[in-house]
């Protein structure tokens, strides 16, 4: 895994959430860990990596996630084991 996604792995779960999370970084994020994407009516997304599926939804008035759109990326990405501490262990 390249630096620049574990660095927004670790951006995605910190606490308060950034403001400076791009979509099309997100995008590249899953792409790596080769979830499918599935378009849904509007910025709705269906996303599946491994067996897990989220609905996910594209940001609507920038290009940055809001709060609500990182909370959900984040729980999705916990459920399918993409964590900091679960790289930390897939790379030590």
């Amino acid at each position: 895994m390249s630096h620049k996604h574990e660095q927004l792995v670790r951006t995605i779960f910190h606490d308060p959430p950034s403001n400076n999370i791009h979509w099309r970084e997100v995008e590249s994020l899953l792409n790596h860990f080769d979830a499918e994407v599935e378009n849904l009516s509007g910025a709705r997304l269906r996303v599946k990596i491994k067996r897990f599926e989220a609905i996910l939804h594209r940001p609507h008035h920038s290009n940055t996630l809001d709060r609500q759109g990182i909370k959900s990326l984040r729980e999705f990405l916990a459920h399918a084991g993409v964590t900091p501490s679960a790289l930390e262990t897939s790379s030590g």
